[in-house]
């Protein structure tokens, strides 16, 4: 058998309209997991994460739903709770970046990417983490960050949101771990995506993030892709707890 194998699994990938969560979902359906899509702004048919997944044989359905709006969380995770097919793998992966010194870094601001990218990861993974525990079985992923480690610059409700991922990770790795539940997370390094847009086209930032990642590039979406589908998958059985860089190396210079 191969333990990479995802065939029948049913696999949720929040942020998945673009970028490192569309990379995430196609690489879960090329392994074989039908996919749930969810987005503030996803299309309810013919987006391209769809075109992926639907492309690799798998099939798609898309939910839109603003991770911004507590209730909106909390609802979307009393649903999937509550389908007849359960939700194998959980990829929480939404998030959002504000950019400003930290003297000038908005109550707003704070508020908001700490609902996106802590607060509402917790409401989710509560939820559907639960009937995990009960079934006995289940995948959890997180999207944590280089700013889960180190503090970074003109981001600190970022930090602060990331630093909580790596500590909710192990916090419920430590309690669903006896039931069966693998909980992660990935740690993408510097990735060309659009929240990175600002800083790659800083030619003076730019150079220097280059200079200290030992591949000697800018990571890109697929990069991420085989760690996801062995976070997912039974390869990583007696995996928990943990956060794996996938960073060209920047960790280890």
């Amino acid at each position: 058998m191969n333990p990479f194998d995802l065939t029948g699994r049913l696999a949720v990938v929040t942020g998945a309209r673009r970028g490192i969560g569309r990379a995430m979902a196609r690489a879960l359906a090329e392994a074989g997991a039908d996919v749930i899509g969810v987005s503030a702004n996803l299309e309810s048919s013919g987006s391209d994460v769809e075109k992926d997944v639907t492309g690799a044989g798998r099939a798609f359905e898309a939910i839109r739903t603003d991770f911004a709006d507590p209730a909106a969380v909390a609802a979307l995770g009393a649903e999937l709770a509550g389908r007849e097919r359960p939700v194998d793998i959980l990829v929480n992966n939404a998030g959002t970046i504000r950019r400003a010194p930290a003297a000038q870094h908005s109550d707003a601001d704070w508020d908001l990417v700490l609902q996106v990218n802590l607060s509402a990861q917790f409401t989710l993974a509560r939820a559907v983490g639960e009937r995990m525990v009960r079934r006995g079985s289940g995948k959890i992923v997180f999207t944590a960050s280089l700013l889960s480690f180190q503090g970074g610059i003109t981001v600190p409700g970022y930090t602060a949101a990331k630093h909580g991922i790596a500590g909710l990770t192990k916090a419920l790795a430590n309690e669903w771990a006896p039931h069966g539940v693998n909980v992660n997370a990935i740690a993408p390094g510097y990735i060309a995506t659009d929240n990175t847009q600002a800083l790659r086209e800083d030619a003076d930032r730019s150079t220097a993030i280059l200079a200290r990642i030992p591949a000697g590039r800018w990571g890109s979406a697929d990069d991420l892709a085989g760690a996801t589908v062995f976070l997912a998958s039974d390869a990583a059985a007696y995996v928990h707890g943990a956060i794996l860089p996938v960073d060209g190396g920047w960790l280890g210079r």
